[in-house]
């Protein structure tokens, strides 16, 4: 996940710039462009995601999860030599069906962990992005200021050599005894709501869940776009900023969250970082120089204690038959959450840093 996390940061400083240049526009239309995109990798996350956690529940973990590694090296090199603007959207659903690795890896730490114990492993899962997105945005920034295609190749060159490492260090993790069969009626949105509805509490974790995905989706939808337009930061300086939101993520993650959850729970936990997020987010708002933002990343960070323990208490309510599909459950939230903000954010940004915009924020 670590390698997987590199690939991923490689590209977010130099997103703005290629479709900048494929389509012609300025950042403030480049910046709807990508809220398009998000929006179509969601939509057909929110259809797969449940087939691939059922399916998972059914074949196994490792050939979901090396399946998942490989959808995002064909979207990396699809991107890498994109001619058109056609071939990132299509790039994009590309990762959509197959690129969704977090669900089958959170599978796997359900398998192998007591219920206890998950949270903080949740929280190690969410350390290994978080130090990813350090190495990734730096390396990244670095190989944009070559063109903004650079950062593609190698991300896609990554994707596929964590493939192949992934075949021969990862093992099965799901018992045979713990398969079920695959069923369709259960393998979309609503079959999967209409199954895991009946799991005690599961209801209003997911609710939760919905409500905190769309809100802390304003970061990876505007970050490099806001900073650019606001800030006109090179993407260099877009690739720091995201590599000190991954450091303070991870080192969160690491030293705070176990502390945190002995000593408070998860529950309350989650509520912690829900407020640390909330204060970061109004502070960014109002912030008019770039060191008060990058003062605010630390609290920024605070939102890392909120994923785990959601997670953990959703995997707490199904079984060990079950598990891939709660988790394919979760991921279909978090698409439908991507589905609706990139309609939000992404247009309310492009509209406000546009010639046309009626009165701009300071």
């Amino acid at each position: 996940m670590v390698i997987n996390a590199i690939g991923f940061g490689i590209i977010v400083p130099v997103v703005p710039r290629l479709l900048m240049e494929l389509s012609g526009a300025p950042i403030s239309r480049a910046t709807a462009i990508g809220g398009y995109l998000s929006f179509v990798f969601a939509a057909v996350q929110f259809v797969f995601s449940p087939i691939l956690g059922n399916l998972s529940d059914r074949i196994g973990r490792r050939p979901v999860l090396l399946g998942s590694l490989a959808g995002f090296a064909i979207d990396f090199f699809v991107l890498a030599f994109a001619p058109t603007l056609t071939w990132v959207f299509l790039a994009r659903a590309v990762s959509g069906m197959f690129g969704a690795s977090n669900g089958p890896a959170q599978s796997v730490i359900a398998d192998i962990t007591e219920p206890e114990e998950r949270s903080r492993y949740f929280g190690l899962l969410g350390a290994s992005f978080g130090i990813g997105f350090v190495l990734g945005p730096i390396l990244g920034g670095l190989l944009g200021e070559f063109g903004p295609r650079v950062p593609f190749y190698v991300a896609g060159s990554l994707a596929a050599l964590n493939v192949l490492y992934g075949w021969f260090a990862l093992p099965e993790t799901l018992k045979p005894e713990n398969r079920r069969p695959f069923e369709w009626k259960r393998a979309n949105p609503v079959g999967a709501l209409q199954h895991v509805r009946h799991l005690p509490g599961i209801i209003p974790i997911s609710i939760a869940y919905f409500f905190w995905q769309s809100s802390s989706l304003v970061y990876p939808l505007t970050w490099n776009y806001f900073t650019i337009g606001r800030f006109g930061w090179s993407p260099g300086l877009v690739g720091g900023s995201l590599a000190l939101v991954g450091l303070c993520m991870a080192l969160m993650q690491i030293l705070i969250l176990p502390r945190t959850v002995a000593r408070f729970g998860e529950r309350k936990t989650a509520v912690i970082g829900i407020l640390g997020a909330i204060f970061a987010m109004l502070g960014i708002a109002a912030a008019s120089y770039p060191i008060l933002v990058l003062a605010l990343i630390p609290f920024m960070a605070c939102q890392s204690l909120v994923h785990p323990n959601l997670t953990a208490m959703m995997t707490r309510r199904a079984s060990a038959t079950t598990q891939g599909e709660v988790q394919g459950f979760a991921s279909a939230i978090m698409a439908l959450g991507s589905l609706i903000t990139p309609l939000i954010y992404n247009p309310a940004l492009a509209w406000f840093t546009s010639p046309d915009a009626p009165f701009i924020f300071h």
